[in-house]
């Protein structure tokens, strides 16, 4: 007799045994977002519940409830359906659609009158965020004291001009990082603005509006200008990629720029109206 039993291609009870083989995971060439589907889930910082990001047409990002909801229970307002991963905002026609989670976090405060329905889905959110809470698995954000801040020659989020127009980034210059995907299936650690590459320029620019934005009074603000950097660099900035996987078009993303198109009356407390007088770290004169 055998201590063990000679492994074959059948279960114990006969079955053939079958096993699937392994894919990496891949982005299609004609998908308009290199971002993987791991890298867009996420857990809201209000309330701890899952939410999934997409982008819009306008490259923006939106925070959507996993589920489908039947389209009869949701406001027209609040419909929303994916199209080749990119979110339109309106129903497809179908019976079903989703729903920005916005309008079910049991932490925010309904702005438009939802429905029984959503009321319930809103509720059931909220007793899981309180099981979350209880078991330790999630703490709340405190509140953010818009306060301006500490370190004048360093704003919390710059404003980059590039590809004939202005973003704000959701970090310091020099803090902000590299999106792509890393062999080991994590987000790369480097930082977009990289040593021994073209260097941009902290000047002063006309707080003018861009097109199809209100006007403001005459102003000066201080902008990261990259616009003269060759289009391949300002590219890289835009999608927000170190040199390296810049370099590699077919490593996808595990997360979302963090870009958005600057508007003057939205963001005005992002308007510095001083040059930094700080060099960003690791690198030289700007």
């Amino acid at each position: 007799m055998h201590p063990n039993t000679v492994s074959t291609g059948c279960h114990w009870d006969g079955s053939p045994r079958t096993t699937r083989p392994r894919r990496p995971l891949r982005v299609t060439a004609a998908s308009p977002s290199r971002l993987l589907r791991a890298g867009q889930s996420g857990r809201c910082r209000r309330c701890g519940n899952r939410i999934d990001f997409y982008q819009r047409a306008d490259q923006r990002p939106i925070a959507l409830h996993p589920a489908e909801l039947a389209t009869t229970h949701v406001p027209d307002s609040c419909r929303w359906h994916l199209s080749c991963g990119v979110a339109i905002p309106h129903g497809d026609g179908s019976a079903w659609c989703r729903i920005p989670h916005a309008v079910l976090c049991p932490d925010r405060t309904p702005t438009a009158q939802t429905g029984p329905h959503i009321e319930a889905v809103r509720r059931q959110l909220a007793v899981r965020t309180r099981r979350l809470i209880d078991a330790g698995a999630f703490t709340p954000a405190p509140p953010t004291a818009c306060e301006p801040p500490a370190d004048s020659d360093r704003p919390a989020r710059s404003v980059v001009q590039l590809l004939l127009g202005r973003y704000l980034a959701d970090a310091p210059l020099a803090d902000i990082r590299c999106v792509a995907q890393t062999r080991h299936r994590h987000r790369c650690p480097q930082p977009v603005l990289a040593p021994n590459t073209p260097q941009g320029m902290w000047t002063l620019l006309p707080a003018s509006p861009q097109r199809g934005q209100l006007a403001l009074p005459a102003g000066i603000m201080a902008v990261y200008n990259l616009s003269r950097l060759p289009y391949a660099e300002q590219m890289r900035w835009r999608t927000q990629r170190c040199p390296v996987h810049a370099a590699t078009p077919g490593a996808a993303d595990l997360a979302l720029a963090g870009w958005q198109v600057f508007d003057p009356l939205l963001h005005t407390e992002h308007i510095h109206t001083r040059l930094p007088h700080t060099t960003p770290r690791h690198h030289g004169k700007a």
